[in-house]
């Protein structure tokens, strides 16, 4: 599925969403060193589309560092994350409502194939799979309201956003399933004001998750 949909990306754009997904499943560390030659290997292209998709990403904030001499997966910025948050939840309720609008019986069909492989990784607790599926579901969806402006952006926010702590919670994967799916119901459904309603409800209880999982963990002990 994901390299049907990537054929009529260019080769850079593929390594690029290919290092996005890696990094926000967790897959790819936080910190860890990114070296041309064993992506390229890995991918099997040349180091040119590797060097510009790295240039990409630094750009975007998901890596730091020179992509000729090497470079590495940027740290989350947890204190930006409240302020992240605003602003995902202003650009990614336009572009779910812009699916809404433009949505089609085959994008539908892409939707619950990625939400299927998502609940299924979950239930079978392979928490990598599933944030990498989770990946795919949220930028395929966005895909449809064709804004790549405002996609780009959120892409940007995905790089300062502490997926991989929020999809650590215990039970937080099968619970953003279950949002998965009321998204996709209110989609499907023709419906953008519960679609924007269940996305936005979605992003915010990741958050108040993580948020009060620090503030239990802070809690003096005994």
């Amino acid at each position: 599925m994901m390299n049907l949909m990537m054929q009529y990306r260019t080769k850079e754009e593929q390594v690029a969403d290919f290092l996005r997904e890696g990094i926000i499943s967790g897959r790819i560390p936080r910190g860890a060193r990114l070296k041309q030659q064993e992506i390229a290997t890995m991918l099997n292209t040349s180091i040119t589309p590797v060097r510009e998709a790295l240039k990409l990403l630094a750009a975007e904030g998901y890596v730091l560092g020179d992509s000729f001499r090497g470079a590495t997966v940027a740290p989350f910025d947890i204190e930006a994350s409240s302020e992240v948050l605003s602003l995902r939840i202003l650009l990614e309720t336009q572009l779910v409502r812009g699916a809404v609008d433009n949505v089609k019986t085959a994008d539908i069909t892409d939707l619950r194939v990625m939400a299927a492989e998502f609940a299924n990784a979950s239930e079978a607790g392979d928490n990598e799979a599933a944030r990498a599926a989770n990946y795919r579901f949220h930028h395929r969806m966005f895909e449809i309201a064709r804004m790549p402006q405002t996609l780009h952006f959120v892409q940007i926010l995905w790089a300062r956003y502490p997926f991989d702590l929020i999809n650590r919670l215990e039970g937080r994967v099968s619970r953003a399933a279950e949002e998965h799916d009321d998204m996709l119901a209110a989609l499907i459904a023709g419906d953008g004001a519960a679609a924007m309603l269940a996305t936005r409800q979605h992003i915010e209880a990741g958050f108040r998750e993580l948020r009060d999982s620090v503030s239990q963990a802070a809690k003096p002990q005994g």
